[in-house]
């Protein structure tokens, strides 16, 4: 790491190496370094399932990014649309109309473009055929705006950006724990990196943060997020501590956005502490909308079928954690197994399975089973059955009198066997971060570009409030990544001329 370097960028996840290639793309001389060692590497991004929340009109949008998909494919599949208006639409509606207007934008109006680069970079794309549509009646109708998935998944994106990379030219080090910002009154000029018990400085003309938020850090989760938080499981990384808002904060540079606030989930009660890559994103429970969630109380404390998935699934986690004993259950009966999604069939996962109702809630462990079968039996004589069940839209059939209404998706539970998971809360990401501009700069504390300093990903905050739409964080990585990269690489483009100096 002795020789000069246009861009430094911190981090090896999904916009830290869309950085990396958008700044090499324009001719930099590009550093990539991961804190991880090699085995653990790509952040959050590996952890992930590959979907990306992009904006397509028509099928020849999406062809665009699959040529690979076939005539017969898209005779079998209802598409849809997902457009420029809905996307804001939901980020706007998810985000309680707090999302950051700007960035919003450019999330929205570039996420097409931004994914159609990837593709002609070489990372292939697929439909999301198994957990974003229904096969009825012999057709996919694809249903929540998410409708593509990176080939392999969050695995299968990284080990792709990774080889186009290399293939551009980017250097990457692993196991190089960045621990602070080489920074003067005249802006940020490299960074200090330590690596093999040793700690150097690494300069460069510019230097892009893109290594994640602090959800893997329990004392700046209780900190920020609240008591209680510390007992949360973390779905990915533990790597992301925060250091690269850290570092930021302590030269000056604005915080912003949602920072009691993060993406959090239901995932497997006894699950590790941090996320397993044998597993990947398997410890999560998301069919919650075809069942009912059950509290140690007996007691449903969520409407399971407010809406899609893709809209609940990353405030729900909260909801699991406030409930007695920081877990509930997830009941569901035979007639909805067959759509339930993969990772209800793997093995190591905390499960019980009765013949009778009276049966599944004695096998509960530390809940009111009492309670319980009368909030069971409540719910199976609420239900609208004179509606029809539609996986793939919102059908409203719900469960009506209830304290708490289910509003789509209710079916009694009346056909064994019977079958309940246990799941507690899994955070993903954090939504507090820096504060960036539309070119990617991180803005300091006086509302001004920090002059070198560039920053994407999940430490960006300002895009996410309360809760998230499915699939937008791989995308506004990979937007904000790109838009960071290029903002890097034509700075360092103006200040080649000058002499690089490396230690």
């Amino acid at each position: 790491m002795s020789e000069p370097f246009d861009v430094v960028v911190v981090g090896a996840g999904n916009a830290a190496l869309c950085a990396a290639l958008a700044a090499a793309e324009q001719g930099a001389r590009v550093l990539v370094l991961e804190r991880a060692p090699e085995a653990e590497s790509g952040g959050n991004s590996r952890f992930t399932a590959g979907a990306f929340r992009c904006v397509y009109d028509d099928v020849d949008d999406l062809r665009a990014l699959m040529p690979d998909l076939t005539d017969a494919e898209v005779g079998r599949a209802d598409f849809g649309t997902y457009t420029e208006g809905q996307f804001f639409d939901d980020m706007g509606r998810i985000t309680e109309y707090r999302t950051d207007p700007e960035l919003c934008e450019l999330l929205v109006t570039r996420s097409r473009d931004t994914m159609r680069w990837m593709r002609g970079k070489g990372v292939r794309f697929l439909p999301i055929w198994g957990r974003q549509a229904y096969r009825v009646d012999g057709r996919f109708r694809f249903w929540g705006g998410l409708t593509v998935e990176a080939w392999g998944g969050g695995p299968g994106l990284i080990e792709a950006l990774y080889r186009i990379a290399r293939q551009a030219g980017v250097l990457i080090r692993f196991g190089a724990k960045v621990t602070d910002l080489v920074a003067d009154d005249s802006g940020v000029h490299g960074v200090k990196v330590r690596q093999g018990g040793e700690t150097r400085e690494v300069r460069a003309k510019a230097v892009v943060l893109a290594c994640g938020g602090f959800e893997s850090n329990a004392e700046w989760r209780t900190r920020y997020l609240g008591p209680g938080w510390d007992l949360a499981k973390v779905r990915g990384t533990r790597f992301n501590t925060g250091e690269g808002i850290r570092m930021a904060l302590a030269i000056g540079a604005a915080s912003h956005g949602n920072w009691s606030g993060c993406h959090a989930v239901g995932w497997d009660r006894n699950a590790p502490d941090f996320g397993d890559l044998a597993v990947g994103d398997g410890f999560q429970k998301h069919s919650y909308p075809l069942g009912v969630m059950i509290n140690a109380r007996g007691e449903r404390f969520v409407d399971e079928g407010a809406d899609f998935r893709n809209f609940t699934y990353a405030k729900y986690g909260r909801a699991i954690l406030a409930q007695p004993g920081q877990f509930a259950w997830q009941v569901f009966d035979a007639k909805v197994e067959p759509l339930l999604r993969d990772e209800y069939r793997l093995k190591h996962m905390t499960h019980v399975r009765a013949d009778t109702l009276e049966g599944l809630v004695g096998k509960l462990e530390d809940v009111d089973a009492a309670a319980a079968l009368a909030t069971l039996r409540a719910f199976n004589a609420a239900v609208m059955t004179e509606v029809l069940f539609d996986p793939n839209t919102k059908d409203g059939r719900g469960a009506r009198g209830l304290a708490i209404p289910k509003s789509n998706w209710a079916n009694p539970l009346d056909t064994p066997p019977y079958d309940a998971w246990a799941v507690t809360c899994g955070v993903t990401f954090t939504f507090g971060g820096l504060k960036i501009d539309r070119a990617g700069r991180v803005v300091d504390q006086e509302g001004e570009a920090i002059r070198g300093l560039y920053a994407a990903g999940e430490l960006v905050g300002g895009l996410f409030y309360n809760n998230y739409p499915g699939g937008s964080g791989l995308m506004a990585g990979a937007v904000f990544g790109r838009i960071a990269g290029a903002g890097a690489a034509a700075l360092a483009g103006e200040l080649r001329s000058g002499p690089a100096i490396a230690t």
